[in-house]
């Protein structure tokens, strides 16, 4: 290299061109650019160089790189191209030069090294040349640049929705734009585990926000995606809130046109009194009750549960759909059904007034309340009366002589609880509380564990007791619900807890879970050697597959399901509906905290229950008012089943905290009175 000699070099990875000034120990020079800047530079660093006749001064590259661009045209490149693919020849920026302008001046040359090294279809440089591509590479390059170009055409228009629905205008989002929509959903729900996680925080970026799960959270909501209250546990978990197309195209052919019915000779007892009863917000109605005197004046309890059965067959469309939801989601929302919604809220529920397809339980009971005989039978029935739990309540309450059935009935639930708890049954009374939130209020109700409720509850338990030992019987692979016997604190330990809420969660604490097989064994809470819960095929899956099973045995035909398919699909269930279970209780939990913090600084009376960690004086309380229970740090050390006053002082319900305050006696006194 002399002084004076054009040179192109590398300044932070940009190209710049300059000129050789001077030698710089043995190898280096000192280079200045067309800025008067100087740069001192290794031989390596150089990307194109050139004499020129006289050397070239500084001053001169202003007007020589002006010159050039008006030789970077990028189609004179392709024609280059064509020209040497077809010679098989590779070129140089002289040569190239020489090829496209005609001439090899500087200016010249430097464009054509120029459009050489910023090429990345036609060109590939090998040493001082440059080979062209074969003709799949080039198209094969030119697919790459046109997709490039999509992507960044994608992004800007993308990046321009975000910004128009966060200044509120309306917007369609496109197809295109479900990627970066879905990460951030992903990133929202499971933070740092999220598999999208880098595509979500790169869209927070480039719309220059922070990179948190949070802020992944608030951007959907600011977009109209989520709401300020989205289910973020229901979300995380497996279960569907959509159904398949199929589910319901085949649940509008049922609706529209009935199957076939499986069990033609179905028993008519559309003669005798139904009553249904729910709380007034039940939709699917599954079970009602009946009583029929017979001869010589016994009678016999007639538990109707309803028949889905009658409207799907093992494996169509809509059992495959129940399977894969395997329960009826409640949340204070709403809830997310097993079956299509027309479906399950009309022929398949027992309706008030219209002729319905149930399975039967009839039950005669011994005076003591065991089971002296019973049937089960595919029926028709004719539901006579839609009873709430609190009209039932304020019959029994009168002892309305008109309706003597439900007297009897109500009767028979009193003789079986006294019966079960002859045979070890153990009973737990916590309050359990309701919560319904509709446009945006929040209402909690208290559940009386009223004579109502525990008739209903006494007549399933009955109808699950008849399922089971039919199927003991004929050796049936159905659904047993069974739970081993719990170590219980001793008669002294419990006797020293003040009695009601306090020692029944002490009794609460020490129950195991409850376990699913296909043997029947003994369930320790409700003292019975044999259970299989059938009461709810609307509502459970496992329900339904008892069904299954015990209507196709009583047509004398082959069953459904073998022990092993049954054993797979009850496991199956069973995970599915814990998982249920977790959502529902995650959700309560956070519109419990939702409403507690709405009431601000109200003054709440509560009772410790039992302490969580003692040593930290975490421990369970239970809002008398509200029924429902949380653990959190105490001021002070208490007795348990005290009652005290708090204020919340802080609810936080996405990020599940909460911690509260005790108020002083006089002052709860002033607030509650």
């Amino acid at each position: 290299m002399d002084k004076g000699t054009l040179v192109e070099f590398r300044a932070q990875g940009t190209p710049r061109l300059g000129v050789a000034e001077r030698p710089e120990g043995k190898k280096n020079w000192v280079v200045v650019d067309a800025r008067g800047q100087n740069h001192t530079i290794h031989p390596r660093e150089v990307t194109f160089q050139i004499a020129g006749e006289t050397p070239f001064k500084a001053g001169d590259l202003p007007t020589l790189l002006k010159d050039a661009e008006d030789y970077l045209d990028p189609m004179g490149l392709q024609v280059a191209w064509e020209l040497l693919n077809e010679l098989s020849e590779s070129t140089t920026p002289a040569s190239l030069a020489q090829l496209l302008f005609s001439d090899t001046s500087p200016v010249t040359c430097y464009a054509a090294h120029r459009l050489l090294s910023d090429d990345k279809i036609y060109f590939k440089q090998k040493g001082d040349h440059y080979e062209p591509r074969s003709v799949a590479q080039v198209e094969e390059q030119l697919h790459q640049l046109e997709k490039e170009a999509q992507r960044q055409e994608e992004l800007t228009g993308f990046i321009g929705r975000v910004q128009q629905a966060l200044a509120g205008e309306s917007i369609e989002w496109l197809k295109s734009d479900r990627p970066r929509l879905e990460a951030l959903e992903k990133f929202a729900l499971f933070g740092d585990e999220a598999n999208q996680r880098h595509l979500a925080q790169d869209t927070l970026a480039l719309i220059e926000w922070q990179k948190a799960p949070t802020d992944a959270f608030k951007l959907l909501v600011d977009l109209g995606l989520w709401g300020i209250h989205e289910n973020l546990a229901l979300r995380r978990s497996q279960i569907p809130t959509q159904f398949t197309e199929t589910a319901l195209s085949m649940a509008q052919h049922h609706l529209t046109q009935a199957p076939p019915d499986a069990d033609p000779q179905r028993l008519d007892l559309t003669h005798l009194k139904v009553y249904t009863v729910d709380d007034e917000s039940t939709r699917e109605i599954d079970d009602g009750l009946s009583l029929e005197t017979l001869e010589g004046g016994q009678q016999r309890l007639w538990i109707h549960i309803a028949d889905p059965t009658r409207w799907i067959l093992p494996g169509d469309d809509l059992d495959l759909e129940a399977r894969r939801r395997s329960t009826t989601l409640y949340l204070p929302t709403g809830s997310v059904p097993m079956f299509p919604l027309e479906l399950a809220t009309g022929p398949m529920s027992l309706v008030q007034g219209k002729r319905c397809y149930a399975l039967s339980f009839g039950v005669i009971l011994n005076q003591s309340g065991g089971i002296e005989d019973y049937c089960i039978t595919p029926s028709l029935i004719k539901p006579t009366y839609r009873l709430t739990y609190e009209d039932v309540d304020e019959m029994l309450d009168l002892g309305i002589q008109a309706e003597p059935e439900l007297l009897a009935i109500a009767q028979a639930a009193t003789v079986r609880q006294q019966w079960r708890t002859t045979q070890g049954a153990i009973s737990i009374h916590m309050p359990e509380s309701s919560i319904r939130v509709g446009e945006d209020e929040i209402d909690i109700q208290v559940l009386d564990d009223s004579q109502s409720r525990q008739m209903v509850a006494e007549m399933m338990i009955l109808t699950g007791e008849v399922a089971a030992c039919y199927g003991q019987a004929h050796a049936l692979a159905i659904p047993f619900r069974s739970q081993p016997q719990p170590e219980l604190p001793s008669d002294e330990e419990l006797l020293q807890l003040p009695t009601g809420p306090v020692r029944y969660s002490a009794i609460r604490r020490c129950m195991p879970r409850s376990e699913m097989g296909i043997t029947p064994a003994r369930h320790a809470t409700l003292g019975l050697d044999g259970y299989s819960q059938v009461t709810s095929p609307i509502r459970r899956y496992t329900d339904l597959l008892a069904h299954f099973q015990i209507k196709a045995h009583l047509r004398g035909g082959p069953l459904p399901f073998s022990a092993e398919e049954m054993t797979e699909l009850t496991q199956g269930a069973s995970t599915a509906a814990y998982e249920a279970t977790m959502v529902e209780r995650q959700t309560k939990r956070y519109w419990s905290l939702e409403y507690l913090r709405r009431q601000g600084s109200q003054t709440w009376a509560v009772t410790l229950l039992r302490w969580l960690r003692a040593h930290d004086r975490i421990g369970l309380i239970l809002f008398d008012e509200l029924g429902f229970e949380l653990g959190v740090r105490l001021d002070r050390d208490m007795e348990l089943g005290e009652s005290f006053h708090i204020q919340v002082t802080h609810v936080s319900p996405r990020e599940d905290v909460v911690r509260i305050q005790e108020v002083v006696a006089d002052i709860a006194e002033s607030v509650v009175a």
